[in-house]
């Protein structure tokens, strides 16, 4: 049944086949369901979630990759979606949740997974890539060794020691937060009961109004899918943050360190204990660079798509941030970038001093419209010129 999950989204996004969308809902929608009540503990949100999740499905079907591992995917989405939900407050109180687990979910006499289920999928979160997608193949979706292996581009053996390594990884996550098991008895609690039936009618109502792209979707179902795409940019861009740190370091042993007043001669060697000091300033300066274009993003959505013209406008949204080496320099109406390349290329933010990078040059951290951040890296430390060269857009706010 997997094998064909990617065959039916490039089927959807061709021809917009209702019949290939519905199968695909019917086939995930109590997995979405399941872990997003899991972690909102309000049937009804849940359900708000569920609609979501494939209604992002379809938006960005025609942009999933052909080794995309469907079910995986649905539920990292759904974890995006809940997220957005707790942080806007919207669950109810720890009474009424507790309430609610005691009278609506029918949970089984299980005391471990009682105890796991609210930390679930926060675990599975936390592990990398391909550990969550043996976790929600073998368990979610009782997929056998060999085939998981097929979905990973692995042996079947290599399949059973990812699984049990992944085992291995919730079972320390659970031990430090109270909940001492096996990594068996675990495997055999969230067989058993990760998965429950969603409610009658949802999948026809969930396909109804997701093949249309949410357009009959209620405003709060919008906006919780505003909120679950940005927070899945943000995971995008982090990674990339990550990914490029460690490419700037494997381009060779040298490194740049701050300098007080001056930039130091080029190509110099540095220590281990000088290589991670280079490297936990690179990731803070683009981790900054990602946190400011979002804060920018967030002002504008709460403000009639006006950019902020100053750091302090933006504090509520990033309270910890320092602004010291940041400048602004773009403004006006968000909506205004109107072409995708426009809003890719429109500089929000830059850094206003450079410092030395390893190959010479010199690297001042970028934040776009679109909500990436980039490391820009210049031989002469002439970055107008470079920012000329690579069609970056500043849009000056109209007074």
């Amino acid at each position: 049944m997997m094998n064909d999950d990617m065959q039916l989204v490039r089927e959807y996004a061709a021809s917009q086949s209702e019949p290939a969308f519905e199968t695909l809902v019917t086939r995930y929608i109590n997995l979405v369901y399941s872990s997003a009540l899991r972690q909102v503990r309000d049937a009804q949100l849940a359900e708000e979630i569920t609609q979501a999740v494939f209604i992002i499905l379809a938006r960005k079907a025609g942009t999933l990759g052909a080794g995309t591992i469907l079910p995986s995917w649905l539920h990292r989405t759904a974890g995006y979606a809940a997220a957005d939900v707790l942080k806007a407050g919207r669950r109810r109180t720890l009474r009424e949740q507790e309430a609610y687990m005691q009278t609506s979910l029918n949970q089984p006499e299980n005391e471990t997974w009682e105890q796991i289920a609210p930390l679930l999928d926060a675990a599975i979160a936390g592990l990398n890539e391909k550990d969550r997608h043996a976790i929600v193949l073998r368990f979610f979706q009782d997929k056998s060794l060999e085939e998981i292996g097929v979905a990973l581009g692995a042996s079947e053996d290599a399949a059973k020691k990812r699984v049990s390594r992944a085992l291995d990884k919730l079972q320390k996550f659970f031990t430090k937060r109270g909940v001492s098991s096996t990594a068996a008895i675990l495997a055999g609690a969230i067989s058993a009961n990760s998965v429950q039936a969603a409610p009658v009618g949802l999948a026809k109502a969930v396909t109804a109004v997701a093949v249309a792209k949410g357009v009959a979707a209620s405003g709060s179902t919008l906006t919780l899918i505003k909120g679950a795409l940005k927070i899945m940019a943000w995971t995008k861009i982090k990674t990339a943050v990550v990914a490029g740190v460690v490419l700037i370091l494997a381009a060779g042993t040298t490194v740049a360190v701050k300098y007080a007043g001056h930039h130091p001669p080029a190509k110099l060697q540095w220590t281990p204990a000088e290589t991670e000091t280079f490297q936990q300033e690179s990731l803070a300066h683009m981790t900054q660079a990602k946190q400011w274009a979002l804060a920018c993003i967030m002002f504008a959505d709460d403000n009639q798509n006006q950019l902020p013209k100053n750091f302090e406008q933006m504090k509520r949204y990033a309270p910890s941030l320092s602004f010291s080496n940041w400048a602004i320099v773009s403004g006006g109406d968000l909506n205004s970038f109107n072409h995708p390349n426009q809003t890719m290329l429109t500089i929000l933010l830059r850094e206003k001093e450079s410092r030395p990078s390893p190959d010479g040059g010199f690297v001042k951290a970028y934040a776009f419209a679109d909500g990436h951040a980039e490391m820009v890296n210049s031989p002469d430390d002439d970055f107008a010129a470079l920012e000329k060269q690579h069609g970056y857009l500043i849009h000056p706010a109209q007074n």
